[in-house]
C-alpha cells in the first residue's frame, strides 16, 4: 500500500534535486528517505529515478508518479486545512444559566464562547434550576450551568466551581448577628423556593434540624430577594462575595449562623446522549470562567 510518506519522499527528492535535501526538508535521515523511495519502486516493480546519473533525475514512470504525488499531497494539505478551520456543525449554541451565573461571570463566559465560535449564534437562557433541567431533558438547551444538587442518570455533569453563601439581613434588623438555626426559623425567610435547587438545599437544612418555618416570602428572582433583604423585609441566604460592595456600604449585614449551610457546587450539565466535542469545549470554558466572587464581571 502506498503511503503519504513514500509520496513525500519522491516528491521532495525530485523537487529539491537530491536525497539529502529531501531528508532535510522532511526532518528525516537520508537512509529513511531512500528506504521510502525503494518501497515505492518495489510496490510498482519499476525504478522511479535513473541511478546511472549523479543527479536524482526521474524516469518516465517516476515522472508519472511525481505528478500523482504532487496532486495527492496537495489534496491532503487542502483537506487538513479545511478541517482545521471548520466551524462546529451546530448553527447555534443553546446555553442555560441560573440568575446567579448571569449576575456574576456570564459576560466572561459569553466573550470566551464567542471568541471560540465566532460565527455561531449564542443564545443564553436565564431561568431557575429545575426549569433549566427540564429544558435540557426536552432538548431545548444544549448545556446548562446550575447548582449540582440533584442526580439524574439522563444528565452528565461536570463540576465547574462553587458559590459561598451566607445568611444576611438589613443591618440592625435583628439586634444581633450571632444566631443558630432555631433563631433563623423564627424570622421571615426570603427564599427562591422549591423551583430553585438552592431553595431546596435550605429547606433540607431546616428539615435536618427538625424545624419548619411558616413565615417566608418566595420569589423566583434572586435580584428581587436581594432587594427585599436590603429593604428589611426578612433574612435571606445570599452569595457572600459578589455582594461584598453592598456589605461594605452598610446595605447588608452578614449573620453568623450555626450550623452553616453548605456551599453550593455548580456544574455544567448536558444530556448523556448528546455528548459532542463542542460540549466538551463549552464545559472547559465554563470551568475556566466560573467565578462567583464579583458581580457583573466584564468580558475579557
Amino acid at each position: 500500500m502506498v503511503t503519504f510518506k513514500q509520496l513525500e519522499a519522491i516528491y521532495w527528492v525530485a523537487k529539491l534535486g537530491g536525497f539529502s535535501q529531501a531528508a532535510q526538508k522532511l526532518h528525516a535521515t537520508q537512509s529513511a528517505v531512500s528506504k521510502r523511495v525503494l518501497e515505492l519502486e518495489s510496490a510498482f516493480g519499476t525504478p522511479m529515478f535513473d541511478r546511472t546519473l549523479r543527479a536524482s533525475r526521474l524516469t518516465e514512470k517516476g515522472e508519472q508518479m511525481y505528478a500523482i504525488a504532487q496532486d495527492l499531497l496537495a489534496r491532503r494539505d487542502a483537506a487538513l486545512e479545511t478541517f482545521a478551520q471548520a466551524e462546529p456543525a451546530a448553527q447555534s449554541l443553546r446555553i442555560g444559566v441560573t440568575e446567579l451565573v448571569a449576575m456574576t461571570w456570564l459576560p466572561r463566559f459569553v466573550t470566551a464562547v464567542q471568541t471560540r465560535f465566532p460565527k455561531t449564534l449564542f443564545e443564553p437562557d436565564v431561568d431557575d434550576s429545575f426549569s433549566l433541567r427540564n429544558k435540557l431533558l426536552r432538548d431545548e438547551l444544549d448545556i446548562v450551568i446550575l447548582p449540582n444538587l440533584f442526580e439524574d442518570t439522563r444528565i452528565a455533569k461536570t463540576t465547574v466551581g462553587k458559590s459561598c453563601n451566607a445568611w444576611m439581613c438589613k443591618p440592625g434588623l435583628l439586634g444581633r448577628n450571632t444566631l443558630n438555626v432555631h433563631d433563623i426559623a423564627a424570622q421571615r425567610v426570603l427564599t427562591q423556593g422549591g423551583r430553585s435547587a438552592t431553595g431546596s438545599l435550605y429547606d433540607e437544612w431546616f428539615r435536618a434540624a427538625g424545624i419548619t418555618f411558616a413565615d417566608r416570602i418566595v420569589s423566583n428572582s434572586l435580584m428581587a430577594i436581594i432587594g427585599m433583604t436590603v429593604s428589611g423585609l426578612g433574612i435571606a441566604h445570599l452569595p457572600r462575595y459578589c455582594l461584598r460592595p453592598m456589605i461594605d456600604m452598610g446595605m447588608l449585614e452578614v449573620l453568623k449562623v450555626t450550623p452553616a449551610v453548605p456551599d453550593v457546587p455548580f456544574a455544567a450539565a448536558h444530556r448523556s446522549d448528546r455528548h459532542s466535542t463542542v460540549i466538551d469545549v463549552l464545559v472547559d470554558i465554563a470551568t475556566a470562567c466560573c467565578d462567583f466572587e464579583q458581580a457583573f464581571q466584564a468580558g475579557r
